[in-house]
């Protein structure tokens, strides 16, 4: 039972990105049998992109409503923690985003050393000014477009269709386009 609906919910779309699946986008995070009463439920265990994201209720729905006609029973249990991170997308995910004209993710931002500490040393200011720098540095790679390749492409808002994503436009091709940005 638990492999079957794995297998049901890992081909869920996404509501706001059709084309590309919740597990492929890495918001799945476990199905399993829980016990529940004298027998057990499917648990599925789902993570935002964010916390905020409004699909959320619509995507435990889709869940439920898949597994309910396959007469499995089941429950949605959203957690928080550890964030949902873009790193938790699949490669095929990520070729079906550009394939469908979205620029997926090119890189996530890690810090490993705080970038302000309370301290009289010069040196630690220093290393986090360089922090400061590169993340400032990682934030400018230059984003391709999902149409024609090329990294001639400016930002034109930091907030897209949705709020985890950015719109850009391609200096080249001249179309806009939105850029799933990297947690």
């Amino acid at each position: 039972m638990v492999e079957r609906a794995r297998t049901l919910v890992s081909a869920v779309p996404d509501p706001e990105i059709p084309v590309i699946s919740i597990a492929d986008l890495g918001i799945l995070r476990s199905v399993q049998a829980v016990p529940h009463g004298a027998g057990f439920v499917v648990e599925v265990t789902i993570t935002p992109t964010y916390s905020g994201c409004p699909a959320m209720d619509q995507i435990r729905d889709d869940i439920l409503a898949e597994l309910d006609a396959h007469d499995i029973p089941a429950r949605v249990r959203t957690v928080l923690t550890p964030a949902w991170t873009t790193d938790w997308m699949s490669e095929e995910g990520k070729a079906k985003l550009k394939a469908y004209g979205i620029a997926p993710p090119q890189c996530k931002v890690q810090i490993d050393t705080p970038v302000f500490v309370a301290t009289n040393s010069i040196n630690t200011l220093t290393d986090g000014l360089k922090n400061i720098k590169n993340m400032l540095q990682a934030d400018s790679t230059p984003i391709p477009c999902p149409r024609c390749d090329s990294i001639d492409t400016v930002e034109v808002s930091h907030f897209g269709s949705t709020a985890c994503k950015s719109q850009l436009r391609c200096l080249h091709c001249k179309e806009p386009f939105d850029y799933f940005k990297p947690y």
